[in-house]
């Protein structure tokens, strides 16, 4: 009995992580969005495509994510709940902060929230991949042609990061200092959250170690 109540009180607490996540991981890209100095690389690309079609920037990584996750059909990749709600939540997310945070002026309100929009991020990749509900889209379309290419992850990842950020940029996406600064500081800041947040007496398989760069959610 007491063994069936501490899983169920793990559970519910993994399901409010999840959320609690995917809800933050939205919100906190919408402050660098808000900063102007620059995004991380898949909101590059949400950005320019919101450009060009006149689409919220929430929708467009809705879009995306759903058409990513076709993807993993013929990776034959199995999506989980983690997986289905990124898709759904952290694009409403971000429009809704959108909606409430107006454009930053002057450089130290755009630095302070350029800072708090990264910090937020990491914060955001540890809740939601601690939860262990399954990967992003995006990280399973990187995993998937690991497995299915033989090429290792951080190439797959490289080139994938690549391919959106130049694309994005093309469209009109913004690419800054806000860029380069997310890239080399979400894995030790997501590494440092995912022990925070790691649910005690679960066997938990997140590594937090030494290949973060492996759970790191990408939206």
């Amino acid at each position: 009995m007491a063994r069936n109540a501490l899983g169920e009180r793990h559970v519910v607490r993994r399901l409010f992580q999840l959320y609690a996540g995917l809800a933050l991981y939205g919100a906190s890209s919408a402050l660098l969005v808000r900063s102007g100095l620059g995004l991380e690389p898949w909101n590059v690309l949400h950005q320019g495509l919101s450009e060009r079609t006149g689409l919220s920037m929430g929708v467009v990584l809705t879009a995306v994510g759903a058409l990513v996750l076709l993807l993993w059909i013929p990776l034959r990749q199995r999506p989980g709940l983690g997986t289905v709600s990124n898709v759904l939540v952290i694009g409403v997310a971000m429009d809704a902060t959108l909606a409430v945070v107006p454009d930053a002026h002057g450089m130290a309100v755009r630095m302070a929230l350029m800072a708090s929009g990264i910090v937020l991020n990491g914060a955001a990749t540890g809740l939601y991949i601690a939860a262990r509900f399954g990967p992003g889209p995006r990280d399973g379309l990187m995993t998937g042609l690991n497995r299915r290419t033989g090429v290792s992850v951080r190439l797959v990842r490289t080139a994938i990061e690549i391919t959106v950020v130049v694309t994005g940029f093309v469209l009109g996406g913004t690419v800054g200092v806000g860029t380069l600064l997310y890239a080399v500081t979400i894995g030790p800041l997501a590494q440092l959250f995912l022990r925070v947040f790691a649910v005690p007496g679960e066997g938990s398989t997140v590594v937090a170690g030494r290949t973060p760069r492996r759970a790191i959610l990408r939206s």
